[in-house]
């Protein structure tokens, strides 16, 4: 089941008094927890939606993953201890301050935490941005708990086993070289976040043809998503 659907049936359901968080609340409290002391890595979500809150506190519960949660940016910053190790996922769109807003200011102070987003799909380009400016990941909404979950786990293993940069670009070049030159061309707007359409468009090609390119050029790359091939390209080109 989506998040999404969990907090449609949370809203829904509720427990036996009515109260629509609290089925949640409960469920989030079976996992149990951990001595922070032993440092292990902890998710911090920071989303001003309260069901999403707890509905994320839930599903990385339930895969045995310690979380924290905050309902803003300045909530983060006030209470989050960030010598510890783990992964920040952040929504993109939050009032006061956005999720890019605090990864500027996150990294002035210092803190080299990985950064996953979660972005709306009229948000790409931003994510896309913010991975420019050092974040890990995004991840678009509506999106499957095990893919979120798996996105996370692998964040805190490359944090954890960081490559060196020459194997990277070496990866990457060989990668790279694969492509046609127009799947270049098509790659090399896919990253700045732009659609098929606006690709089309640019390029002067049809829709369905600029979907071809896409899927090859993913399949090419050993992209599964869209932020895996922003985040290689990233990678390979902080290598130089």
């Amino acid at each position: 089941m989506t998040i999404g659907a969990r907090i449609r049936a949370s809203k829904n359901h509720g427990d036996a008094n009515g109260d629509p968080g609290l089925a949640l609340f409960k469920a989030s409290q079976s996992g149990g927890m951990r001595d922070k002391s032993d440092k292990v890595p902890m998710v911090f979500v920071v989303d001003d939606d309260d069901f999403m809150r707890a509905a994320l506190k839930q599903v990385f519960l339930a895969a045995r993953i310690d979380v924290e949660t905050f309902a803003s940016a300045r909530e983060l910053l006030e209470g989050c201890d960030f010598k510890a190790p783990g992964v920040l996922l952040l929504d993109v769109m939050m009032p006061g301050m956005t999720g890019i807003e605090l990864q500027a200011a996150l990294r002035d102070r210092g803190v080299r935490l990985p950064v996953i987003f979660l972005t709306g799909s009229g948000d790409i380009p931003m994510a896309v941005a913010a991975m420019r400016n050092g974040a890990v990941d995004f991840l678009e909404k509506p999106f499957e708990n095990r893919n979120l979950v798996e996105r996370v786990r692998q964040a805190l293993d490359r944090a954890a086993q960081a490559r060196p940069a020459a194997r990277v670009r070496g990866d990457y070049e060989r990668r790279l070289a694969t492509l046609t030159p127009r799947e270049r061309e098509v790659m090399d707007l896919m990253i700045t976040g732009m659609t098929s359409k606006v690709i089309a468009r640019e390029l002067g090609g049809s829709f369905r043809t600029v979907e071809i390119h896409r899927s090859r050029v993913m399949a090419k790359m050993g992209s599964a998503t869209l932020a895996d091939l922003v985040r290689m390209t990233l990678e390979a080109s902080r290598g130089d």
